[in-house]
């Protein structure tokens, strides 16, 4: 039995935020506290003010903020003795440091974050910093070595009977499934996240639920017009809350489901909007896939076979940098698709 969904990363005096408020708000609040707390010399305040004020930057994409004020929430936890706090600072580096697709620092941050929450007591940031690792191995396409921490966490969450983990752990193995063909177990699981999540009013997790829909309803089920609405649906929820990486994916997906609905020209335009957003938030992961879909549709609406290979072979180039196996086969098959040969001149 699931309770309302919880932000644990609000803390201190922000306890009384919810998981659903606007990230500017969160980011005024946070801010405003901060500044008393340093004011005060509340080493611990300042700490837990500080987890916020970064979680609010990294989520609208402000990446140079979002680092200063990470370190500075760890800064202030170090001096204040305060191990779980020192933790959370830990995991939202190591999380703004995925999203920025530097993989080897993310590991190595949640790692050291699920260590001193273990160390701290803190079974909620241990919690969150292994999740964090299993998102990080699931992303780069190691299904086996992360899919038992994914079951394991989901189980955990399960017993405590916090929905908004439980809701992150079924969209993880969702998503494990979905890539590996496994639509109707994907859907499953989608599913019961959505409904977790829309019971535990947690609209974040229900607008990356119904993403996952969506996009099991136009590939397995060729259903356009039902994915649209779906993603229309979600993309409300990211506009209430600010969500500008989860929006920049949504109309990725956008793109996607139109794509697969031979509707090139509006795919053209969706992959366009999502590749300026994700480059505006340094998302270098998502900057990629908006290119691939990009490229994809470019070619379709009869662009130089050249420029597609070249194009093709500089994202295989730049996804095997950053790490991402799966991604780099999702390229793989767009060169056999347009018949261009892997690794053609640039």
């Amino acid at each position: 039995m699931f309770g309302k969904a919880f932000a644990p990363e609000y803390q201190g005096a922000l306890t009384t935020l919810s998981v659903n408020s606007s990230l500017t708000e969160v980011l005024a609040v946070g801010t405003e506290q901060l500044r008393a707390a340093e004011q005060a010399g509340k080493n611990a305040e300042a700490a837990r003010s500080g987890l916020a004020v970064a979680e609010a930057h990294r989520r609208l994409g402000r990446v140079g903020e979002a680092d200063r004020a990470w370190k500075a929430s760890y800064r202030s936890a170090r001096e204040a003795g305060d191990l779980g706090a020192m933790a959370w600072a830990l995991w939202s580096g190591g999380t703004l440091a995925r999203q920025r697709g530097a993989l080897a620092l993310a590991r190595r941050l949640l790692g050291l974050a699920a260590e001193l929450g273990e160390r701290g007591g803190d079974v909620v940031v241990r919690g969150y910093s292994l999740a964090g690792l299993a998102e990080t191995g699931r992303i780069q396409g190691d299904y086996e070595a992360v899919g038992r921490l994914h079951e394991q966490l989901l189980a955990e969450a399960r017993r405590r009977g916090e929905a908004r983990h439980t809701v992150w752990a079924l969209e993880g193995i969702a998503q494990m499934h979905r890539n590996t063909g496994a639509y109707d177990t994907a859907y499953a699981l989608f599913e019961e996240a959505a409904e977790v999540a829309a019971r535990a009013d947690d609209r974040r997790g229900h607008a990356w639920a119904l993403r996952g829909l969506a996009d099991i309803v136009s590939v397995r089920d060729g259903d356009v017009e039902r994915a649209l609405a779906l993603l229309s649906e979600a993309e409300a929820g990211c506009r209430a809350m600010s969500l500008s990486g989860a929006l920049a994916y949504n109309h990725k997906m956008r793109g996607n489901v139109l794509y697969r609905a031979g509707r090139w020209a509006e795919a053209r335009e969706l992959y366009e909007e999502a590749l300026a957003e994700f480059r505006a938030m340094s998302e270098p992961r998502g900057e990629a896939l908006a290119r691939l879909g990009l490229a994809k549709s470019l070619a379709r609406l009869g662009r130089d076979r050249d420029e597609t290979a070249a194009e093709l072979a500089d994202l295989h180039e730049v996804l095997g940098r950053i790490g991402l196996r799966h991604a780099q086969e999702m390229v793989a098959r767009a060169q056999a698709e347009f018949g261009v040969e892997p690794g053609a001149a640039r």
